[in-house]
């Protein structure tokens, strides 16, 4: 079989295995030791909760940059994903960041120290709030976005474009039971 090196410089060819890692090391050696017990669900499981420390420090650095914590980046984020105005409400912000009233007062409170989030009061509602994405809040989540998207995009490189498909659909089916209004 002809070897297809990527760019990476490893075999991208049909059915090439990669070298072993530290997670193939782990699994044997837990065979071995407990050979009763089926420890398959590690070989996937175990790199993707080595992966996602990976990325949470991919993430850490490219919001580091911006001198923005990864809190920050939700915030901003979510503001910014709500379209024009920009605005949501701090109950929409608790939903989509999955933090208590409390802490997402809190994080209001910093971000708006900061310039990057006005409060303003709701139009139907003058005893509710909005929160709003200002323009450097904006400049600040867009910058941070995209190098997040450069970097995201490196670390996938090792994949072909029909490979990262099929994972994003693989993980989205391991991921629905615990994702939306059935998952508790």
């Amino acid at each position: 079989m002809a070897r297809d090196d990527d760019r990476s410089g490893r075999d991208r060819s049909p059915g090439a295995r990669p070298p072993a890692d530290e997670v193939d090391l782990i699994v044997a050696a837990w065979r071995r030791e407990t050979p009763q017990l089926d420890v398959e669900p590690l070989e996937v499981l175990s790199r993707v909760a080595r992966l996602a420390r990976h990325l949470d420090r991919l993430r850490r650095d490219a919001f580091a940059a911006h001198a923005l914590e990864t809190w920050e980046f939700d915030v901003l984020a979510a503001l910014r994903r709500a379209g024009a105005p920009h605005e949501l409400s701090p109950g929409q912000l608790v939903v989509q960041t999955l933090v208590t009233s409390g802490t997402m007062t809190n994080r209001v409170d910093r971000l708006a120290g900061r310039g990057l989030v006005q409060r303003r009061p709701a139009p139907d509602d003058g005893r509710s709030v909005r929160v709003r994405l200002t323009a450097e809040g904006a400049a600040v989540v867009d910058a941070a976005l995209a190098d997040l998207v450069r970097a995201e995009h490196r670390m996938l490189a090792v994949l072909a474009e029909d490979e990262r498909r099929s994972l994003a659909t693989l993980l989205r089916r391991v991921a629905a039971p615990f994702e939306g209004p059935a998952a508790g």
